[in-house]
């Protein structure tokens, strides 16, 4: 039996392939290895994801520079080696397959980076980043990771605010907020909506969160600006010309005076003074006292002697709260349609009967019916619930057509 003879030349060319080979694969290795340091150095600047073209950028290029720099060393360090042939087949062809290896391998090295990143940032401390933590971290570790919704479009508004504009909810979509693991369930959406409102300017915030810390619901709204969240139903504010005087302040029960016909003063309306700027006084009054008053006119302010009425020290204080009051109807059929007020679990500032008058602090011992609005101070979600249980149910009487 006869076994093939390999000449010297064949030995040489196969050892020749190997050594190619294992420098291109050397380079991919030192690529996918720039591109993690990257993706880390990016995450521990910014707290976001590196963009995937930049460690592409950061792999190729670190197998540039490396080749570059074993030719030159080569060439220094072996004066009969030369300047090496840049356009020599062989050459070419392991910087082409180094590159094209370094382009692909930078996605893996991105992903080994940015989870190395988020791990190590999760347990030393950090209050939020914008990918998910490892399920060892969040086992092992003291902390909890509460993913936000991944769309914007699961990020609804709360009815009654104004709504967070949309380049808000996306900063907002796909965060990954970090917890204490010790914290309770009360405790964890009291700090959850505290750093919504605190670290993303977002005013109220209404979110459900299960025990093992998926966010089921998230709505937002912005904080109530401006003085019309503060005026009472069928109230109007206005601004006229008018010398308020030295000592009025906002809150002063004011009447405002005018030249009449005859040339002798009249009380054109009572006011309530909210805001002085020079010789412009906004008042808050009746609506039909508002559309009586001519813009044109100048006015005279009589400071009343009375107190600050409750109603502005109530809007004022409920400016600055987290609670807000709406207003809710009872329908036909509902929850709490035939209940009493403490079936609301919620306070209830005052209730309007569907033909009565409105009946303020009422007694939680007062049955509901039909028609019935309940003036509800509370946070966005328990509102939420007394107006799911006031809403209709299906098996609720047809009303007459």
């Amino acid at each position: 039996m006869q076994f093939p003879q390999l000449g010297l030349a064949d030995v040489g060319i196969d050892a020749e392939l190997a050594a190619l080979v294992g420098e291109v694969l050397g380079l991919g290795v030192l690529a996918a290895v720039a591109a993690a340091a990257a993706a880390l150095v990016y995450r521990w600047y910014t707290r976001e994801r590196i963009p995937a073209w930049i460690t592409a950028m950061v792999g190729g290029s670190a197998v540039a520079v490396s080749r570059q720099a074993v030719g030159l060393f080569r060439a220094a360090t072996d004066p009969m080696v030369g300047s090496p042939a840049v356009f020599e087949p062989t050459t070419m062809l392991v910087n082409v397959s180094a590159l094209g290896l370094a382009v692909l391998v930078a996605p893996t090295g991105l992903a080994i980076g940015d989870r190395i990143a988020t791990n190590v940032f999760a347990v030393s401390g950090a209050h939020e980043i914008d990918a998910e933590v490892s399920r060892l971290v969040r086992t092992v570790g003291r902390v909890r990771g509460i993913e936000l919704p991944e769309s914007t479009d699961d990020i609804d508004d709360i009815d009654g605010y104004e709504p967070v504009t949309e380049e808000r909810k996306a900063t907002l979509a796909g965060k990954t907020l970090l917890f204490p693991r010790r914290l309770r369930d009360g405790e964890l959406v009291e700090r959850f909506t505290e750093r919504l409102q605190t670290d993303h300017g977002v005013g109220h915030v209404d979110v459900e969160i299960d025990a093992d810390g998926t966010v089921t619901y998230l709505a937002v709204g912005r904080r109530a600006a401006g003085i019309g969240p503060t005026l009472a139903p069928g109230t109007a504010a206005v601004a006229v010309r008018a010398d308020p005087g030295a000592g009025a302040s906002a809150g002063d029960a004011v009447q405002l005076w005018r030249t009449g016909p005859d040339g002798e003063p009249e009380r054109a309306a009572t006011a309530e003074l909210r805001a002085t700027a020079g010789d412009v006084a906004t008042v808050v009054l009746d609506e039909k006292e508002a559309v009586q008053l001519d813009p044109a006119e100048s006015y005279r302010i009589l400071t009343l002697p009375d107190e600050p009425g409750a109603e502005h020290e109530f809007g004022s204080l409920l400016r600055a709260a987290d609670e807000t009051m709406e207003s809710v109807t009872v329908q036909a059929g509902s929850e709490l349609d035939g209940e009493t007020l403490r079936a609301a679990d919620a306070t209830v500032a005052a209730v309007k009967p569907s033909d009565g008058v409105v009946e303020a602090i009422p007694s939680r011992s007062r049955s509901l019916g039909a028609g019935d609005v309940l003036y509800v101070v509370a946070r966005p979600e328990a509102i939420r619930r007394v107006s799911g249980r006031a809403a209709a149910t299906k098996d609720a009487p047809a009303t007459g057509e």
